[in-house]
């Protein structure tokens, strides 16, 4: 029997008012009586005081999150020694869970989802490049119909969205807004998914650029990348330099506000970029 999903209304105030869905900015001020000295109208509010677009935490505090994106593609592959590899270290993560690689490997989140350790976020259904997506309906489609297939297969329903080759602009973060999602990207790619990286080049890179309060971005589905090879140097050399390993959640308790990232055009620090 398929659960009651609270994410289900979303779903319908899609298909009965998708014109609802559209993201209309702030309205500007009225402009006031004329007066010898017009002062500028106030700027329009950015996405990061609408709808934040989250690269890190607290840099005053060494805590640290390792987050790890299970992509949907057309092999939705899973490396397991990712998981075991957190499990025997005593680290907690979070995990980007696609749509469809959920629907493809079902009782592996239904087994993931008894550690509380593991925190569930939500990458998008079928993996596109979102701000290419122009349609505001379908923009939601992907994020709600992936919070159904997590909910449905745990009874846990995603807070955190991370957008497909860190590809987001305020409009996308907006919308994800919207289904109750706050966008979280990253301040280091590790590179997992660059053919020319090694395990080693991986372990030194990541703890060489790690900083307080950063979100660490890895892969769980795929068995070819050096991630799993490199996880448990990574995990212990970070904890060396003093690290606090956290989930998204725990690391963005700190009272600081995280840093946003807002511009009209997407940015894109491509995870798959050359290890420098």
């Amino acid at each position: 029997m398929a659960r009651r999903s609270p994410v289900h209304p979303f779903l319908a105030l899609m298909a009965l008012a998708a014109s609802a869905c559209a993201w209309v900015p702030p309205a500007e001020p009225e402009a006031p009586p004329a007066a010898e000295t017009k002062a500028p109208p106030p700027p329009e509010p950015t996405a990061c005081l609408t709808a934040p677009i989250v690269t890190n935490g607290s840099r005053h505090r060494m805590r640290l999150a390792l987050t790890f994106d299970a992509c949907s593609t057309h092999r939705n592959e899973y490396d397991e020694r990712v998981i075991r590899t957190l499990l025997e270290t005593g680290t907690p993560a979070t995990l980007f869970i696609g749509g469809g690689w959920a629907l493809a490997n079902p009782r592996t989140v239904q087994e993931l989802a008894q550690y509380p350790d593991f925190e569930f976020g939500n990458h998008t259904f079928s993996h596109p490049h979102m701000p290419e997506v122009k349609e505001d309906r379908k923009v939601l489609e992907e994020l709600l119909h992936t919070q159904q297939a997590v909910y449905d297969l745990t009874g846990r329903i995603p807070k955190y969205f991370r957008p497909p080759f860190g590809e987001v602009d305020k409009r996308v973060a907006w919308l994800a807004s919207q289904a109750a999602l706050t966008t979280i990207n990253f301040d280091l790619p590790s590179g997992d998914p660059d053919e020319t990286v090694t395990t080693k080049r991986l372990v030194d890179w990541v703890l060489r650029k790690a900083s307080p309060g950063g979100i660490v971005v890895m892969h769980m589905n795929h068995k070819r990348f050096p991630t799993a090879e490199a996880l448990p140097d990574v995990i212990k050399g970070l904890r060396k330099r003093g690290f606090e390993l956290v989930t998204v959640g725990t690391l963005l308790e700190d009272d600081t506000w995280p840093t946003c990232t807002h511009a009209e055009e997407p940015t894109r620090p491509l995870v798959a970029d050359v290890i420098p």
